[in-house]
C-alpha cells in the first residue's frame, strides 16, 4: 500500500511539472514526461483508451469494465491529469501577473524559449537518417515557415474567442502537449487564445475551458495514432514543418514586444534567459538517455 501511495504521489508531482511547463509557451510537457520516465507509459495509456468499450462494459459487465480501466491505466491518467490541472491553476496566476506588469519582458522570454526550441528540433533533424530526404525536409520547413509567418501576422480580432475557435485550438494544442519539444501553450498563442485562456483559468470561467478541453480530448483520441504514424513514417519532414511553423509565428511575439516598449537591454536579457531553459532541458534529457543506454 505504501509503495502504491508513494508511486502515485510521484506521478502527481510529475503531472504538476508537466502542467507548469505546458502553461509556458516554448516548454513542452512532453519533454518533462520524457525526462521523468513516464512518456512511453503516457502515450500507451492514451492509445489504449477505447470509449466504445468503456461505455459498453459499464452497462453490461462490471468485471470487464474494471479490466478495461486497468488496460487504459486509468488511475495513472487521473492522478497525472490532477497534477497538470493543479499546476495550470497555480502557474496561470503567475503568468497573468507577469503579462500585465512586465509585458515586454515576458513575451521576450517566450521568444527566447521558442527560438531555442526550434533550433534544438533542427539539430534533431540533422541526424544521418534525415539527410537522405533533404528535399522533403527543406520543403516542409519552408512550408511551415510561410504558414507560420502568415498566421503570426493575423490581427487578433480576426480569430476572436468563439467556441469553435477554442475547440479547434484545444484539438491542436493537446496533441502538441504530448510531443516532446513542441509546446501546447505556444499553439494557443498562435491561435490568439493564450491570454484569454489564462484569464479564464484565473477567473474560473468554466465554459470556455470545458470547450477547449473537449476539443483537446477529441484531438488526442482522434489524432494521437495519426501523429504517431506521421512521426514514424515522415519523422524528419514533420519536425521540419513544426520548426518552420515555430520560427515563422515568432513574429507574433516580436510584435507584442515592440508594442510593449521594444527590445531594450533588459528585455533582450530576458530572451537570452529564455534560450537557456530549453538548452538545459535538452542537456539533461540527453544525459538521461545516455545513462539508460549505458545501463542496458
Amino acid at each position: 500500500m505504501d509503495k502504491t501511495v508513494s508511486e502515485y504521489l510521484l506521478i502527481l508531482v510529475r503531472g504538476f511539472l508537466m502542467g507548469a511547463c505546458d502553461i509556458i509557451p516554448g516548454v513542452s510537457g512532453g519533454t518533462i514526461a520524457l525526462l521523468t520516465g513516464i512518456y512511453e507509459r503516457l502515450v500507451t495509456a492514451i492509445g489504449n483508451i477505447r470509449p466504445d468499450v468503456l461505455l459498453k462494459t459499464f452497462f453490461t459487465d462490471r468485471k470487464a469494465f474494471v479490466a478495461e480501466l486497468k488496460y487504459m491505466d486509468f488511475f495513472f491518467l487521473v492522478v497525472l491529469v490532477s497534477g497538470i490541472v493543479a499546476a495550470a491553476v497555480t502557474v496561470s496566476k503567475i503568468i497573468s501577473m507577469l503579462l500585465e506588469s512586465y509585458t515586454a519582458f515576458t513575451y521576450s522570454f517566450f521568444f527566447g524559449l521558442i527560438i531555442a526550441s526550434a533550433v534544438l528540433i533542427l539539430l534533431e533533424i540533422g541526424s544521418v537518417e534525415s539527410r537522405g530526404n533533404i528535399v522533403a525536409v527543406v520543403c516542409s520547413a519552408l512550408a511551415g515557415l510561410v504558414i507560420g509567418y502568415l498566421v503570426g501576422g493575423l490581427e487578433p480580432a480576426m480569430l476572436g474567442n468563439s467556441y469553435p475557435v477554442l475547440f479547434l485550438t484545444g484539438m491542436v494544442a493537446f496533441c502538441a502537449m504530448i510531443l516532446p519539444g513542441i509546446s501546447g501553450a505556444y499553439i494557443t498563442l498562435i491561435f490568439n487564445q493564450y491570454e484569454y485562456l489564462l484569464n479564464c483559468i484565473h477567473t474560473m470561467n468554466i465554459v470556455p475551458l470545458v470547450v477547449f478541453s473537449a476539443g483537446g480530448i477529441l484531438g488526442i483520441l482522434g489524432f494521437t495514432k495519426v501523429l504517431k504514424f506521421l512521426l514514424s513514417r515522415y519523422h524528419a519532414a514533420m519536425l521540419a514543418m513544426l520548426t518552420g511553423l515555430m520560427i515563422g509565428t515568432s513574429r507574433l511575439l516580436i510584435g507584442k514586444v515592440e508594442l510593449s516598449g521594444g527590445f531594450t537591454t533588459a528585455v533582450i536579457a530576458c530572451a537570452v534567459a529564455g534560450v537557456a531553459i530549453p538548452v538545459i532541458l535538452e542537456f539533461v534529457k540527453r544525459n538521461c538517455i545516455s545513462k539508460e543506454q549505458t545501463s542496458q
